[in-house]
């Protein structure tokens, strides 16, 4: 008796969730949520819509958002379509944070090469369409990334991550999934410049604040900020909507930013 009146309680808090968080997404779906007042990445992204801009957006999104944005502000994205020696002449005195002007003009030019050979997205489906996985996609485009310019640096492994097949003890690749949320989903926030049949397998980009929220309202159990709790925060909010389960996510991002709970 006692573990079926858990079972319905612990149902009647989800519910509660699920009615906060739907009025959440449809507050923060608005024009004027993202603009100069109030500072996102994307931010950035949207005055190309072009998928490169939007991944060296992603990847370089850590640390303060101002300094992020004031960052990518100064990139000139136009030496995607340029020389070796011209990228390298350019962005010679740039820097962000781990990066050294060697890191960021690696990921200029490797983006370059393999835009010479294919795009980002096909790359990504060709890896993640036998076992449909979201991870075995981002892992395609590292790999390709890594093969198109030979350079180690411990600035430019942080910046494009490392390939992984674990979920446990392992960063959460929250810069690449909040990039493939971007780049799949298709609403006032996010972009939709590639097929939306991801959709249903996106990953949760896991950050401090959807991390603590999520504790708060009771969508994760797991203590380790990593991949698999990334994962099991997904798990539950594909409860909520099995088509679309990244929806949730800027509004879970924006309540912990603004500390509303």
């Amino acid at each position: 008796m006692r573990e079926k009146n858990f079972i319905s309680y612990t149902k009647m808090l989800r519910s509660d969730v699920k009615k906060r968080l739907d009025e959440e997404v449809e507050k923060r779906n608005r024009i004027g949520e993202v603009s100069e007042d109030r500072l996102d990445p994307i931010l950035v992204a949207k005055r190309y819509n072009d998928s490169n801009i939007s991944l060296i957006c992603a990847l370089f999104s850590y640390g303060n958002v101002t300094q992020i944005v004031k960052f990518l502000d100064s990139l000139d994205f136009s030496l995607l379509k340029k020389s070796d020696e011209e990228i390298e002449k350019s962005l010679k005195n740039h820097y962000y944070r781990f990066q050294k002007s060697e890191d960021i003009v690696t990921l200029f030019i490797a983006l370059k090469r393999l835009n010479e050979l294919s795009t980002l997205e096909e790359i990504f489906d060709n890896a993640y369409k036998k076992n449909e996985s979201i991870i075995d996609g981002i892992n395609g485009i590292i790999l390709t990334l890594e093969a198109m310019c030979k350079h180690k640096s411990k600035g430019y492994t942080f910046l494009i991550s490392q390939v992984t097949t674990k979920t446990k003890g392992v960063g959460a690749l929250k810069r690449w999934m909040m990039f493939l949320r971007w780049m799949i989903r298709k609403d006032t926030i996010d972009m939709g410049l590639w097929s939306s049949k991801y959709k249903k397998n996106l990953i949760l980009p896991l950050d401090t604040h959807t991390f603590k929220v999520s504790k708060k309202l009771g969508l994760l159990k797991r203590n380790t900020y990593d991949l698999q709790a990334a994962i099991e925060i997904t798990q539950v909010l594909k409860k909520f909507d099995a088509t679309d389960p990244m929806k949730y996510d800027f509004a879970l991002y924006r309540l912990g930013q603004e500390k509303l709970l």
